[in-house]
């Protein structure tokens, strides 16, 4: 099966019910995780950390702290989506390690005065980052021929406690991905372009 860019973007589609005894391929699993990997960031930190739970007891304990929804288990692999919120002060001379060295030493400067010092900023950077991964995933599942559903609908803080999640990263979402067992169904509700898209700004009344 392969799908264009359009194609997948208008396939996809949220599934609750997935095939149980499905497994990923070796590749398919690959090409998941490197869409992930992939993805854009900001300053190129790649603060996004992707937890990959294939231990069925583990499944079984998160789909209790996720109000018992069929996916946590039944999906084929469930993707933690977690961020670094120190990425940026990791050794941030290693995402420009490539470089040449005036540009490396300007980038980690710049990376260092633009997070430092401001919380808010790093928490949402990495909800920014991770909402570009889940769409990159989901869509290249698509791609492959695979249903995906992105959840938000869990306790967070007891799964970061099952994955043993570090105490300076935080969990943006979880993403089931397996075969679906019965199609989606279709759209409730999509609208209108004009809802949604303006020109050069909101609409606003004359003065």
């Amino acid at each position: 099966m392969s799908l264009t860019v359009a194609q997948a973007i208008e396939a996809r589609r949220s599934v609750k019910y997935f095939v149980r005894d499905y497994r990923l391929t070796a590749a398919e699993e690959a090409a998941l995780c490197d869409a992930a990997r992939l993805s854009p960031t900001a300053f190129n930190i790649q603060n996004g950390r992707y937890v990959l739970v294939r231990d069925p007891a583990i499944r079984a304990e998160i789909r209790k702290a996720a109000w018992d929804q069929p996916q946590v288990t039944d999906a084929s692999l469930l993707m933690v989506l977690c961020y670094d919120l120190r990425a940026w002060d990791r050794e941030p001379k290693r995402y420009w390690r490539n470089a040449p060295e005036a540009v490396a030493t300007q980038m980690v400067s710049e990376i260092r005065d633009f997070y430092r010092d401001d919380e808010e900023l790093q928490h949402d950077e990495g909800l920014r980052s991770s909402g570009i991964a889940a769409g990159a995933i989901m869509l290249q599942a698509k791609a492959l021929g695979l249903d995906s559903c992105a959840m938000d609908g869990f306790d967070f803080k007891r799964v970061g406690h099952l994955i043993h999640l570090p105490p300076d990263h935080e969990i943006s979402m979880m993403i089931a991905i397996g075969r679906a067992e019965q199609p989606a169904h279709d759209r409730p509700g999509l609208l209108p372009a004009d809802d949604l898209i303006f020109n050069d700004g909101f609409p606003h009344a004359e003065d």
